[in-house]
């Protein structure tokens, strides 16, 4: 049985085809066999407010492609166009291997693995940020 296990933990939220799902009173697991369902962990999701970053802009765009919010045809070329952009900021080995794998998964209509992977760049980008606003400081 191949497919995306998610584990929620109790009270936990999850929007699967544009359905919020809440999780019982206790730890479960569930296995996903539909390829290609939307899901969106909302513990994870990025607000709108919070969109203020070149990383966070692009992890959205995902979100919104995973929530039905907007259409993989149109969503995942700006998916693609903002992973090419975050490749000129972004040039050690680790950031080129996440993104590379990024825009595989969206290349592949995997938006969740795409997201998995864009997401794994926002501690870095902090980084890069909090340093860029220090330099310019001094």
């Amino acid at each position: 049985m191949s497919g995306l296990v998610l584990k929620l933990g109790p009270k936990e939220r999850v929007l699967v085809n544009g359905a919020v799902i809440e999780n019982g009173d206790r730890r479960s697991r569930l296995s996903i066999l539909t390829p290609k369902a939307n899901i969106l962990r909302l513990r994870d999701a990025i607000r709108p407010t919070e969109v203020h970053t070149p990383v966070r802009r692009v992890c959205y765009i995902a979100q919104l492609i995973l929530s039905g919010d907007a259409t993989e045809e149109e969503g995942g070329q700006q998916l693609l166009s903002g992973i090419g952009q975050l490749g000129y900021a972004l040039t050690d080995e680790d950031s080129r291997m996440k993104l590379g794998d990024a825009s595989d998964a969206v290349e592949h209509g995997d938006y969740y693995r795409a997201l998995k992977r864009l997401r794994a760049l926002l501690p870095r980008e902090e980084m890069l940020l909090a340093a860029a606003a220090k330099e310019g400081a001094q």
